[in-house]
């Protein structure tokens, strides 16, 4: 997959490093960016500060968390590394702890890292290829396995009980809704990062619902989105970031695992009450 190769290189990839806690577990992903000259330290320690500052929303599937920050001067360019941990650390997560593979992502805008963040969130939704990620032994087998073609994974949640709904109701199921916006947002700490990871799994539901051609999907940050709350039916999101916005004025649910078609498919049934 070229989009993944043209932002991570062999000299990115770590496998098996110690670290202490989840600020060297950043620092080290962080460090691999200035090595590769994508960023400076300022980077690494944004990285390491929106996590203080928002808790440990960037872990956003078990064992896996996605470092990142805002694009700034201390971006050079768009980038990624990758650091296997030799033992799991705590990053405070109920659901997703402790984390073993930490990536992280230097974006210079909005745009460019897109389809490498399809790609990835598709990849990590696999359990078969997550499982070769956690036991590739070396540099070369990790890109190896993130460059060849995507795995056969369903559009939608695994489970084969429900069919996909009808087209969606006028109202969600919360009474304070309105009509139906036809607009779902996830939201992040950088609207750049994690949001993006779970708009990627929600369209894949909302393909497999056919409903795609009826909701869009914005990924954004939490300031942006207290102001755009307004044209949204809902917002998915994580417990740290929904604590974060509060009453919005639309619903509001927390997703534990982005990477998950099956959580997602669930919250949609729920908050379209369908």
């Amino acid at each position: 997959m070229s989009h993944l190769s043209r932002l991570l290189d062999l000299e990115s990839i770590c496998l098996d490093e110690p670290a202490r806690d989840w600020r060297a577990a950043v620092a080290l992903a962080g460090e691999l960016l200035e090595r590769a000259g994508a960023t400076s330290g300022e980077y690494t320690q944004a990285m390491i500060t929106s996590v203080e500052e928002n808790g440990p929303y960037i872990v956003v599937a078990p064992g896996f968390a996605f470092a990142h920050a805002r694009p700034s001067e201390a971006v050079h360019r768009t980038a990624m590394s990758w650091v296997r941990l030799a033992r799991p650390v705590e990053f405070g997560h109920a659901a997703n702890d402790p984390v073993t593979l930490v990536v992280a992502l230097s974006a210079k805008d909005k745009k460019e890292h897109l389809q490498a963040m399809r790609t990835l969130a598709t990849l990590l939704g696999s359990p078969e290829t997550r499982t070769a990620l956690d036991t590739a032994s070396t540099p070369e087998e990790v890109l190896a396995v993130l460059t060849e073609d995507a795995p056969a994974s369903p559009a939608g949640p695994a489970t084969t009980e429900q069919a996909a709904p009808a087209e969606p109701a006028a109202t969600t199921s919360t009474e304070q809704a309105a009509d139906s916006r036809n607009k779902i947002l996830t939201v992040c700490g950088n609207g750049l990062g994690t949001s993006l990871f779970l708009k990627n799994t929600l369209e894949k539901v909302l393909d497999h619902w056919g409903w795609s051609r009826y909701l869009t999907v914005e990924a954004t940050d939490t300031i942006s989105a207290r102001g755009k709350a307004k044209e949204a039916d809902l917002i998915l999101t994580s417990g740290e970031i929904a604590r974060t916005l509060g009453d919005v004025g639309v619903p509001v649910k927390v997703v534990e695992n982005f990477t998950s078609t099956t959580e997602l498919d669930a919250a949609l049934r729920e908050l379209y009450d369908v």
